[in-house]
C-alpha cells in the first residue's frame, strides 16, 4: 500500500512539469529536487544516526568542485576527455559519471570527519563539523593562492565556469532552458535515493544507526560497533551531499564561493527537522516547502530577507523543535527529537 502510494505521488510529480509553463516555478522545482537530494543525506547522518552535522555544506562544496576539476576546463592545460565530447582544453569526463567520482570523493571526506568524532557526544560533535565546513570553506575562498598541478586548487572568490551538462542517450546535452528535463533527472535522483534510504534503514546497519541514536552505551553493550557505525553514517550521508553538489554544478554550470556559507547548513538542517528527523518521506516534503519559500516566495515579497535568511531557517528550528519536534511527517519509529 505504501509502495503504491508513494508510486502515485511520483507519476504525479513526474507529470507537474508537464501544466507548468512558468520559468522561475520550473526552476524552483529542479532546485528542489536537488535539495532535497542533500536533505536525506543529511538525515541518514542526523536523523537516523543522531549525530549533529552543522558543517554538511562541505560535502556539497567538495561534489561541487569534483564537477569542476573532472567535467569543465578548469585546467586549461590538459586536454583530456571521457565518454564526453574531446578536443577541448581541461578535463572532460561524462557528467554522469563524475557525479559517482564527486560522491566517492565526499563519502571518503564524511569517513575522514567522521574520524575525530569517535570518542566525542552530543555538542562536541557539533563543534568539530561546524569547524569542518568553515575550514572547507575558507579552502573555497583562499584556494586561489595554493598551487595545484600548474594550476590553483580553487578559483578563489571567481565564479568556475562552465561546467559541462549532463548528456543523456537519445536526448543530447540538456541546456540551461531544458528545464523539464533537468527536473526529471532531479526527481530521478530523489526516487534513487529515497530507494537508498529505504533500503538501509531496514538492513543491518540501519539498525545499527538507529540503536547507536537511541543509546550509544546501550548499542556498544548490544555489540554495535559503535566506530564503524558512525563513519558508515557520515560517508553514507557525505556521498549523497557530493552528488547533489555535482548535480548543482552541472545543472547552473558555475560553482561560486559564496554557495558555501554555514547558512545553506543551517538550511538544509531546517528541511530535516521541518519534515521530521529519520522520516525520508518527511524530509522530502520539508525539501519542498523550504526549497520554494527561497527560491519563489522570498523573491515575491517586497522586502529584501536575503541577509536575514539564515536566520529564518534558524527560527524554523526553534519553532519546530517547540511545537511539533516530530516534523510534518514524523518517523514511524520516533515521535520526538529525544
Amino acid at each position: 500500500m505504501a509502495l503504491s502510494r508513494a508510486a502515485g505521488l511520483f507519476a504525479l510529480a513526474a507529470l507537474a512539469p508537464l501544466i507548468v509553463d512558468d520559468v522561475g516555478l520550473l526552476n524552483s522545482m529542479v532546485l528542489a529536487a536537488a535539495y532535497a537530494v542533500m536533505a536525506l543525506g543529511l538525515n541518514i547522518i542526523v536523523g537516523f544516526a543522531g549525530l549533529l552535522d552543522l558543517g554538511y555544506v562541505a560535502f556539497f562544496a567538495i561534489g561541487a568542485y569534483t564537477a569542476v576539476y573532472f567535467a569543465s576546463g578548469y585546467w586549461a592545460g590538459a586536454s583530456v576527455a571521457f565518454l564526453a565530447p574531446g578536443g577541448r582544453a581541461g578535463i572532460h569526463i561524462n557528467v554522469l559519471l563524475v557525479m559517482l567520482i564527486a560522491a566517492a570523493a565526499a563519502a571518503l571526506a564524511g569517513a575522514l570527519i567522521g574520524a575525530p568524532t569517535l570518542r566525542l557526544r552530543g555538542d562536541y560533535i557539533a563543534v568539530v563539523t561546524l569547524a569542518f565546513g568553515e575550514i572547507v570553506a575558507q579552502i573555497v575562498y583562499n584556494g586561489r593562492g595554493i598551487a595545484l598541478f600548474g594550476g590553483t586548487l580553487t578559483a578563489g572568490l571567481v565564479g568556475v565556469g562552465p561546467v559541462d551538462r549532463i548528456e543523456l542517450p537519445l536526448v543530447g546535452r540538456l541546456g540551461p532552458s531544458d528545464l523539464r528535463a533537468w527536473y526529471w533527472c532531479g526527481l530521478t535522483l530523489v526516487a534513487l535515493v529515497l530507494v537508498v534510504n529505504r533500503n538501509l534503514r531496514r538492513s543491518r546497519i540501519g539498525r545499527a544507526w538507529v540503536a547507536l541514536r537511541d543509546d550509544e552505551r546501550a548499542a556498544a553493550v548490544a555489540g554495535v560497533p559503535i566506530a564503524r557505525t558512525k563513519l558508515t553514517a557520515y560517508a553514507t550521508g557525505a556521498a549523497l551531499g557530493g552528488l547533489a553538489g555535482a548535480f548543482f554544478a552541472t545543472y547552473l554550470s558555475i560553482v561560486n564561493p559564496d554557495q558555501f556559507d554555514f547558512g545553506f547548513s543551517i538550511f538544509i538542517l531546517a528541511m530535516v527537522v521541518l519534515g521530521g528527523l529519520g522520516s525520508p518521506a518527511g524530509v522530502v516534503a520539508g525539501a519542498i516547502v523550504l526549497s520554494m519559500v527561497n527560491t519563489w516566495v522570498l523573491r515575491e515579497v517586497p522586502v529584501d530577507l536575503s541577509a536575514v535568511s539564515a536566520g529564518l531557517y534558524g527560527a524554523v528550528l526553534v519553532v519546530m523543535t517547540l511545537v511539533r519536534p516530530g516534523g510534518l511527517v514524523p518517523a514511524r519509529d520516533r515521535d520526538t527529537l529525544a
